[in-house]
């Protein structure tokens, strides 16, 4: 058994994870986690700026 699904199976990771999933549910948090995908695709390509 791995780290990840045993931290899953106690209270609070359990508890962490179901609060990540509900985040990671809403619009606005989905909006920002395309644009950072989008902004880290166009460095690896070599575009983008370097602030």
């Amino acid at each position: 058994m791995g780290l990840f699904s045993k931290v899953i199976k106690t209270g609070a990771g359990a508890k962490a994870f179901q609060a990540a999933k509900r985040e990671a549910s809403k619009p606005e948090n989905q909006r920002k986690a395309k644009e950072l995908a989008a902004k880290l695709r166009s460095r690896k390509r070599g575009g983008g700026t370097t602030h």
